[in-house]
């Protein structure tokens, strides 16, 4: 990704891109499901999104289904784009919450085009309909990142960027400043450059190993440190969302692809074993395994610095914060864009530097309290890990944010963080935090007003629904691979 990104923008007259990378190095490799920024990453690149999904064997994402994480037993959904409308200046949230207290529309999510048709497998792109729900959807991926790897390689190379096939096996500083000077490889090839990108997975070669930058250990927040994952055969159905099924002590995913369904289980080593886990992911695989099943460790959290010296850390040798909403790649996303909009010059100023790491811990901390949400707000106490999770201490902001919406419903999208409003209330009202009164600002409109437009935008969302076809079809009609 970052490859392909910087020779785009930057050109070969600008800079020379060498690419070093061993095919004998296993990726990680489990980032198949994707958000809706994604969409706009590939458009920079000029890529062609019927061809993307083809030469990936992707599918459609719309959100994600949440099994038994409030109770077992219980679901709902954190879908993409909006809950109804905005109306009077009003949040539709306060307008909807005012009515299910009084025991009207109480499901929220038929205020959703994305979960309704998610629950009946349905996808098609927006459409030019007026103040239609058809106008307004709003989607994501889910490819085979192996394949999304090569594709962009491709891409890069056609850009002008030189890969090198190799193992780094020694990296030099300079001695007056501490910078990067060149990497070595196995073959004896040395490698100079003025700016370095460490892209080294868990490993962080550059950053942790030569530089020296310390990781910041979130897992008092985030227990989960450990996934095992199995490719099986795809079902007959192909469902436009993801599902996250809480287990014993972690969750597991299911990620449809074209061609085969992605799984994994992660969980936590301290309330489960490696051989537990794995046999729980293969009991609840719904169609047969294709593989054997691989195990991933890692350690929640980020490094202090993603930016230090000569070189910035793009992916997982920056951080991890495990991928309950499909975070990871918008981390790289969001890290290329950002160096593009700090690129240095020779002079390496600090003040670049600092700002770009200011706002890479900033994203990372808005995005921990939103996936630590997810732990916290569980009425589960079957299990040790589950009772560790529901009593657990949180970050001092997003104790805020759950006390304001357990006073008057309210949720609140801080600076430009990531998640928006739609998303905090969809997980705070899907796992059952209960507000103690709706906002007041909904009352500008009479009670009977209310009911009126909110009946009106629930038949909108569901005759949209209809008109909607299967995933499998729009797909094998635009993009079967």
């Amino acid at each position: 990704m970052t490859a392909a990104a910087l020779s785009r923008v930057l050109g070969q007259d600008y800079c020379q891109i060498t690419l070093v990378e061993s095919d004998t190095i296993g990726t990680v490799g489990v980032g198949e499901a994707t958000i809706p920024q994604l969409g706009t990453f590939n458009r920079m690149l000029g890529i062609d999104e019927n061809e993307f999904v083809r030469r990936t064997k992707g599918s459609f994402k719309l959100g994600i289904e949440f099994v038994d994480w409030g109770q077992v037993g219980e679901r709902y959904f954190h879908p993409f784009g909006n809950f109804g409308l905005d109306m009077e200046g009003v949040s539709f949230h306060a307008y909807w919450m005012r009515m299910a207290k009084a025991g009207i529309f109480p499901d929220i999510e038929e205020f959703s085009l994305m979960a309704r048709a998610a629950a009946s497998n349905r996808f098609m792109r927006p459409v030019n309909a007026g103040n239609s729900p058809l106008s307004n959807i709003t989607y994501a991926f889910h490819f085979d990142a192996g394949l999304y790897a090569l594709y962009l390689r491709e891409l890069a190379e056609a850009n002008g960027v030189r890969r090198v096939e190799g193992k780094i096996t020694n990296v030099e500083r300079d001695g007056n400043g501490g910078h990067i000077r060149q990497v070595r490889l196995e073959n004896g090839e040395a490698l100079e450059a003025d700016l370095f990108i460490d892209c080294s997975g868990f490993r962080g070669l550059l950053i942790g190993e030569t530089l020296g930058v310390p990781y910041r250990d979130w897992s008092a927040h985030l227990p989960c440190n450990r996934a095992v994952t199995a490719p099986s055969e795809r079902g007959n159905a192909l469902p436009s969302y993801t599902r996250s099924t809480a287990r014993k002590a972690g969750w597991q995913w299911r990620i449809p692809l074209q061609h085969r369904t992605g799984n994994g289980l992660v969980y936590c080593s301290d309330y489960m074993s490696d051989d537990e886990a794995t046999q729980t992911l293969l009991d609840n695989l719904e169609t047969p395994a294709l593989g054997d099943p691989r195990l991933i460790r890692f350690t929640t959290g980020h490094r202090e610095r993603f930016w230090e010296a000569n070189c910035v850390s793009i992916g997982l040798a920056s951080g991890f914060m495990e991928p309950l909403e499909s975070t990871s790649i918008w981390m790289i996303q969001t890290g290329i864009a950002r160096l593009l909009s700090n690129f240095p010059d020779r002079s390496f100023a600090s003040v670049d530097r600092d700002r770009y790491n200011r706002l890479m811990v900033e994203e990372s901390e808005y995005i921990r309290d939103f996936l630590v949400l997810h732990y916290k707000a569980t009425r589960r106490d079957d299990t040790p890990f589950w009772n560790y999770c529901r009593t657990m201490p949180v970050p001092d902001r997003l104790a805020e944010k759950i006390r304001v919406f357990e006073n008057s419903g309210r949720c609140f999208r801080e600076n430009d963080e990531l998640f928006n409003d739609t998303s905090w209330f969809a997980v705070m009202v899907g796992q059952g935090l209960q507000a103690r009164r709706y906002d007041p600002v909904a009352d500008l409109l009479s009670f009977e007003e209310t009911r009126a437009r909110l009946a009106h935008i629930r038949s909108a969302v569901l005759a949209s629904e209809q008109h909607m076809p299967d995933q499998a079809q729009f797909i094998q009609e635009h993009c079967a691979a």
